[in-house]
């Protein structure tokens, strides 16, 4: 018996030093690839940049070493940041050839993929040339690709040019079905966030307005598809009136691909070995070499990502602030990205006390959300003001409290296709008693010692004193919204209220009603930071800092991983279904736009 018990306490030790050893290693493994992940590129002569054009673009995306071997979607999600960070390096870098543009679905706003063709197309001022391939072309791809010098497409394959259609989804007759109603208060005629909840169609000044942005991004996409095209040699004439007119007709989604070639929109029909030939003659290289944006942009000294010890030269500091604008940080399965009040206060308080920023640029991307959350970023970037220049570049969304946090820059930078405005506030609540009641057989009574002890209870709706002080409540957050929008814009209430109700504008548009200072990219709103600053440095450092290596592993396996299941599971219904999860968190006065526009 003594043997046995030797024998089990041996083998039981021997598990924990094997155990011991396997962890050592595979931590140091870890250590390394984060390490290695930091470390700058060598190029060799005849490298070409290749640009994957498919997956989900976002603005910044957390430089995170460990989570493509945990799983996570690194390989579906792309930082702009990066991807401008590369162009700009192929452009000025000797040893790099050519871009390669390697097109499929691809999933990002419509002003994101307007600043990334204005780089390809500055880029080409170098001479270079950029060879585009698919074997389906999306139309936020092709849009992108157009400015190619080569436009290669699959024989087989498809180019979807369809325009820009929005169909959002309306919940009102589901949520009824099961004994919930929203209590909706709200102020602005173009309010529509709310509208999913209490109908089942579109508004009259919602449809209006819908229209209205959605015709002026499309003028800019295809406008600019026919300028590229024709500059190619290859749109023989062909204007943005006649592709639209083919479009109508039906030509492009449902005839043979030599139709693409009748309409100048690709070059040749080309299986993949074509394109190989082509960056072989043009490298000389038999075998080629490419690079990835993620990698180039690492030496590209002016797209710098920030640390936790922050950056030792005198820079303009780019601060990212993109999603749904939060008082906290939201817990559950469904992870978000989201611009934190609180967060992004204590940020811009430590950029404004940094000796080494001489300027901030606000690069948002947000439709808005808890409208306190806002109120409290407009502060902190009054004060930040006082100390610095801000300039506010907008990506796709800058809307309601997006634009809220923009209003009070020194100056705004917008993309003709960016989406702003939306000045208005909303308040929504669930009225689930009827769930609770009609449907779960649930029945509540009351004690209390004020008459509004039980305001918000879930066993009823709000009565008419109640629903009157919550208008009143909305009716004040709106007046406040419009006094900030005329302060920082420097016009009146009253002039702000004609443009604002709620409703949607592009950049195009809201450039001519003072809501917006100039048309252009990040690139603009940094000059434009540096000429108020009367500054010389060049560095230009992105924030928030890249977290430390623990914590970007233990992200790694939960949220990254969560988040990129659930996308890919729940398609559509992830956006509707995640405001959902989170409507108890929320904050009762919103400055939001619907949660999507929904534009395909």
């Amino acid at each position: 018996m003594k043997q046995f018990f030797k024998y089990v306490l041996a083998t039981m030790v021997g598990i924990i030093i094997l155990s011991f050893i396997g962890f050592f290693f595979f931590f140091m493994m870890l250590l390394g690839f984060a390490i290695g992940s930091d470390s700058k590129p060598s190029l060799e002569s005849g490298t070409v940049l290749r640009m994957s054009l498919k997956g989900e673009i976002s603005e910044i995306v957390s430089d995170n070493p460990f989570a493509e071997i945990m799983g996570g979607d690194v390989g579906e999600r792309q930082s702009l940041n990066d991807l401008l960070g590369a162009v700009a390096e192929a452009k000025d870098n000797k040893k790099v050839e050519a871009i390669y543009l390697d097109c499929g679905a691809l999933s990002a706003d419509y002003a994101s993929l307007q600043e990334l063709r204005k780089a390809l197309l500055d880029f080409k001022t170098s001479g270079k040339p950029i060879i585009a391939y698919a074997d389906q072309y999306t139309q936020g791809a092709y849009y992108v690709a157009s400015v190619a010098n080569k436009v290669l497409l699959n024989p087989s394959g498809m180019l979807d040019l369809h325009g820009i259609g929005s169909e959002p989804i309306f919940y009102k007759d589901l949520l009824e079905k099961v004994g919930v109603k929203m209590q909706i208060f709200r102020v602005g005629t173009y309010k529509s966030a709310v509208e999913p909840f209490m109908s089942t169609e579109m508004s009259p000044a919602n449809r209006e307005q819908t229209e209205a942005y959605i015709q002026s991004i499309w003028k800019n996409v295809i406008g600019e598809i026919a300028e590229s095209r024709a500059k190619a040699g290859k749109g023989k004439g062909i204007s943005a009136a006649a592709y639209n007119q083919a479009i109508d007709e039906n030509y492009l989604a449902l005839t043979e691909p030599k139709k693409y070639l009748e309409l100048g929109l690709i070059d040749s029909l080309s299986y993949i070995d074509g394109v190989r030939t082509l960056l072989r003659q043009q490298t000389g290289k038999e075998k080629v070499v490419t690079i990835s944006p993620k990698e180039l942009a690492k030496l590209n000294d002016k797209y710098i990502r920030a640390t936790e010890s922050g950056y030792g030269k005198k820079h303009i500091a780019v601060y990212y602030a993109e999603g749904d604008i939060v008082d906290d940080v939201a817990k559950g399965l469904m992870p978000q990205v989201q611009i934190v009040g609180s967060k992004v206060a204590e940020d811009l308080d430590r950029l404004a006390n940094d000796e080494k920023v001489e300027a901030v640029v606000l690069r948002i991307n947000s439709g808005g959300g808890s409208a306190y959350a806002s109120e409290q970023m407009w502060r902190a970037i009054s004060l930040l003001k006082e100390k610095k220049p801000v300039v506010v570049s907008m990506g796709g969304l800058a809307a309601s409290g997006g634009y809220y946090m923009a209003c009070n820059a020194n100056y705004i930078v917008a993309e003709p296709t960016t989406i702003t405005g939306s000045i208005g506030i909303f308040g929504m609540i669930p009225d689930i008693s009827g769930l609770m009641t009609d449907k779960l057989g649930l029945h509540f009574d009351v004690v209390k010692t004020n008459k509004t002890s039980d305001f918000g209870a879930m066993g009823r709706p709000f009565n008419a004193e109640e629903g009157a002080a919550m208008q009143a409540y909305v009716e004040q957050g709106y007046r406040q919204f419009l006094q900030r929008v005329a302060d920082g814009r420097k016009m009146k209430p009253e002039q702000v209220n004609e443009i604002a109700q709620g409703r949607v504008w592009t950049g195009e548009q809201a450039i001519g009603i003072k809501l917006v200072d100039k048309l252009g990219t990040l690139d603009d709103a940094v000059a434009k930071a540096a000429e108020l600053a009367k500054t010389k440095a060049t560095a230009v450092v992105s924030y928030p800092a890249t977290k430390p290596w623990y914590v970007q592993f233990q992200e790694a396996t939960q949220k990254d991983y969560i988040e990129s299941q659930l996308r890919t599971k729940l398609g559509v219904l992830y956006q509707p279904l995640r405001w959902v999860q989170s409507v108890d968190a929320k904050n009762r006065l919103q400055a939001k736009m619907p949660f999507e526009p929904n534009l395909n």
